[in-house]
């Protein structure tokens, strides 16, 4: 029995035309589970890990799947008889036969061997009909969308879409065997033998944040916090630099691809250009000031090393998107894309994250929930593709109140999603930055004391990390060029470089 409903490929009468195609679906492998569940309800914990009610094309069918399920997972049998009351005044199963229906698909059923087979069967030809439920939309859209929306938006609401639906066949992995975690495991502690430093993640650049992260590890969510001025942005853009001039890679021979170091970053600035990023990297690696490079005060000695760092940079595989306004579901759209388009993905920083935006639904509700929409979306995103996320945050007020400005989890803006979503939180401070604005009447004592406190704080950074699941929490000192906006490895008194022949 193929019974299909027509549809109009222009939403008119099918009797109007004779070019209409039907909606892909399968009324026998509807039946047949529905009969295997009903005679034994084994069968449906074999399809409920990734078949809903909304699944099947026949709406009694749906009905009837859905009560069974609410059934058996409170514990109780389902079957013909206690379905019943639950169809008497259903007027769709009456057109049906009533009650006798429920009897007559469990009598035509016979083994629940084949059960999964046709819940598969069933979520296939409902993904089909989703992608053309979207490839209808697409149309529409394109013919009746406002002037004030993009074609680029179009694209991405799509591809959002279609995304969607990809992930969605994965079924859920379920349950697998500890030998199998286990192999993953043993494989992580491989690679971080072989690797130099000995990293289970990849390398930041910076010797003493590694040594507390072990790396930047794949599908971790980092929150990076700190208030104005403290440097942000310039050591995420570091370390983005950091990751991506130290990628190398080698093609296998079926086509994948292995990252021996490093990897390739995706960097949403959702605060400057894509310019000012650039200038600040290309001012770190010429040893020019920023300020002087956008006023042009350089001599030509300096040109020339813009120049070639410029020529340098220009090969490394950092992407930058500084489109503003972004909303979580673009970001993560954009991301997916460049994994597609290069193979591999080893690292995405957004800065920042209380500039993203949720859905328009979040969003009406409070910056909150919002917030926490955002923050499980990005921690969802990690997991996806694998990789690594560094988001920055701002800290409230609160921390200026304070004699203390030391940073702590509670001075997170809507810090209760970010605390629990986030795998890593560090909070950058600069106690410099402080001392510089209250700095005493000079040939003064308290000025002679104020100087003995800055000159022991001139040029260092803590990266407080407050919180980490798994590694140990503390403090990280690294030394901070405020001209070049670079930060460094700190070099102690009393360092002695290890010397190699």
């Amino acid at each position: 029995m193929e019974s299909v409903l027509k549809i109009s490929p222009d939403g008119s009468d099918p009797s109007d035309t004779e070019e209409y195609r039907s909606a892909p679906h399968n009324l026998e492998a509807e039946m047949a589970l529905l009969g295997a569940i009903l005679v034994n309800n084994e069968a449906c914990d074999r399809v409920s890990n990734f078949l809903m009610p909304e699944h099947f094309h026949e709406g009694v069918h749906a009905r009837i799947y859905e009560a069974a399920a609410t059934r058996i997972r409170s514990g109780q049998l389902a079957s013909p008889v206690t379905l019943k009351s639950f169809f008497e005044q259903d007027e769709t199963l009456e057109d049906l036969g009533g009650a006798a229906y429920l009897a007559r698909l469990a009598a035509s059923a016979t083994t629940i061997i084949n059960a999964e087979d046709y819940g598969r069967t069933i979520y296939e030809l409902a993904q089909r009909r989703s992608l053309i439920g979207i490839g209808s939309e697409i149309v529409n859209n394109s013919f009746d969308t406002p002037v004030d929306k993009s074609s680029r938006q179009l694209i991405e609401e799509a591809e959002q879409q279609l995304y969607e639906i990809a992930e969605s066949e994965k079924y859920g992995q379920g349950f697998q065997p500890f030998g199998t975690a286990l192999t993953e495991a043993i494989d992580m502690a491989a690679a971080a033998y072989q690797r130099d430093g000995g990293l289970s993640g990849i390398s930041t650049g910076l010797k003493d944040l590694d040594e507390k992260l072990g790396g930047l590890q794949a599908s971790d969510l980092l929150v990076l916090a700190g208030r104005p001025a403290m440097g942000k942005t310039s050591l995420a853009t570091n370390l983005a630099y950091n990751v991506a001039a130290a990628y190398q890679a080698e093609h296998n021979a079926d086509g994948t691809m292995n990252v021996k170091n490093g990897g390739i970053v995706a960097f949403f600035s959702l605060e400057m250009s894509g310019e000012q990023l650039a200038t600040r990297i290309v001012s770190e690696q010429a040893e020019i000031s920023s300020e002087r490079i956008r006023r042009g005060k350089i001599t030509p000695d300096e040109f020339d090393r813009l120049v070639e760092a410029s020529q340098r940079l220009s090969s490394m595989p950092l992407y930058i998107d500084a489109t503003g306004g972004l909303n979580i579901a673009q970001l993560a759209a954009r991301a997916r894309r460049l994994k597609r388009q290069r193979g591999t993905l080893g690292l995405i920083v957004v800065d920042y994250l209380q500039l993203l935006s949720g859905s328009a639904r979040r969003a009406s509700e409070s910056r909150v929930q919002e917030v926490t929409e955002i923050t499980t979306g990005l921690k969802a995103l990690a997991k996806e593709l694998n990789v690594p996320i560094l988001a920055l945050s701002q800290l409230s007020r609160q921390v200026e109140n304070r004699e203390d400005k030391r940073p702590q989890l509670a001075d997170l803006r809507e810090s209760g999603s970010i605390e629990q979503d986030a795998d890593v939180v560090m909070f950058i401070y600069r106690e410099e930055y402080y001392l510089g604005r209250d700095e005493p009447k000079p040939n003064t004592d308290e000025h002679l004391q104020w100087q003995e406190r800055m000159d022991g704080v001139v040029g260092v950074a803590d990266v407080i990390i407050g919180n980490q699941r798994h590694g140990p929490t503390g403090t990280v000192s690294l030394h901070f060029d405020a001209n070049l906006t670079r930060f460094e490895n700190l070099v102690r008194p009393g360092y002695t470089p290890d010397i190699r022949e």
